[in-house]
């Protein structure tokens, strides 16, 4: 048996995949070390962590320099992210943490920087061929009389994955509406076509190697219209469907149904991944439509290592400790559900 690795889950919060994560490591045979670091004292991840230490947010001048020095002090090993803030930020470092001998499973800065811009990730799919909405960024008001197709999500194109700021227009009021309220507060509007309904919407995690080639894939049936799992809802103009977004909290049915994971794992591929990735889809007609590509690993992490696939404890298992892995590791069928959980932290007196 290996000895304990030290890890570090940097935004380990309460709500986020850096939670996901470490109920992922907890669940392994192998005995992880884990301090976690977040910007809110109230995160419940640093109550679940072996140690945790509250820190400025990724984007400020000190948080790199302090999340070095909590390397240091507690030796760690491996660095994990737990939001799209700290993993932007960690991407762009990771050449000092190389020096440091420190592991970070982490995509490739280039596949990171186009998938946090969804207008570049979609330009990129449609010039590789690979079936897609269709897509539109709006830089200005003119760009929307070039939309002539309903419904459409709109939502902004900069930034991390999640359903923040994203609606559903079903005429060109509505689609001026909510495009001009992203503009006017900082965002960049994407239009993208409304395809298929909700109950054929899956989210598919692809674990590629660094070296190429795959590692791991999951597909989970999305259950979208439950409260836990549900942003917006709202009837079709002629009543007779109901159009739906998922608030990301995902759960609902792991199926191991082979084209659409190849249409999945052609998208890895093609972009070159060379880690984690999850990709937000519907699958219609025997027709893959992807949505969104997040560059990291997701919310359902510990609900795939339920499943029998559990990415980081793979890719630690892979890279730090040279273990050979079967390939291309499926996981078990079966129903993966959420709820809510409470926790008392007891204030310390002194």
């Amino acid at each position: 048996m290996v000895e304990k690795i030290n890890v570090l889950i940097a935004g380990v919060g309460g709500g986020s995949h850096g939670l996901e994560i470490l109920k992922a490591l907890r669940v392994s045979d192998i005995k992880y070390n884990i301090c976690g670091t977040d910007m809110s004292p109230y995160s419940l991840g640093l109550y679940k962590a072996d140690k945790g230490y509250t820190v400025p947010p990724a984007m400020h001048q000190d948080y790199i320099p302090i999340i070095l020095d909590i390397c240091e002090k507690e030796s760690i090993d491996v660095i994990f992210h737990g939001s799209e803030s700290d993993l932007k930020a960690l991407s762009d470092n990771r050449e000092i943490f190389k020096e440091k001998n420190i592991f970070l499973p982490l995509n490739s800065k280039r596949v990171i920087d186009i998938c946090m811009d969804k207008n570049e990730t979609f330009l990129l799919l449609n010039n590789k061929g690979i079936n897609t909405p269709r897509t539109m960024a709006i830089d200005s008001e003119k760009d929307l009389g070039s939309i002539d197709f309903f419904p459409v999500i709109i939502k902004p194109y900069k930034g991390g994955g999640g359903s923040r700021n994203t609606y559903i227009a079903q005429d060109k009021d509505e689609l001026c509406f909510f495009c001009n309220y992203i503009i006017k507060y900082g965002g960049n509007p994407l239009v993208q076509e409304y395809v298929g309904s909700y109950d054929n919407e899956y989210t598919v995690g692809i674990l590629s190697g660094i070296e190429g080639g795959i590692i791991s894939s999951v597909a989970i049936k999305r259950s979208i219209l439950s409260g836990l799992s549900n942003r917006l809802y709202l009837h079709s103009k002629n009543k007779e469907e109901i159009l739906a977004i998922s608030s990301g909290i995902s759960q609902g049915e792991v199926i191991n149904d082979k084209k659409l994971l190849d249409e999945c794992k052609k998208i890895a591929l093609t972009i070159e991944s060379k880690g984690p990735i999850n990709i937000q889809c519907r699958f219609v007609d025997n027709k893959l439509y992807p949505f969104e590509i997040n560059p990291r690993f997701s919310g359902t992490t510990f609900m795939r290592a339920l499943a029998g696939v559990n990415e980081p404890d793979l890719f630690i298992r892979k890279y730090l400790l040279k273990e050979t892995l079967s390939k291309d590791i499926i996981p078990n069928e079966g129903l993966v559900l959420r709820g809510l959980e409470e926790s008392f932290i007891e204030k310390k007196t002194n």
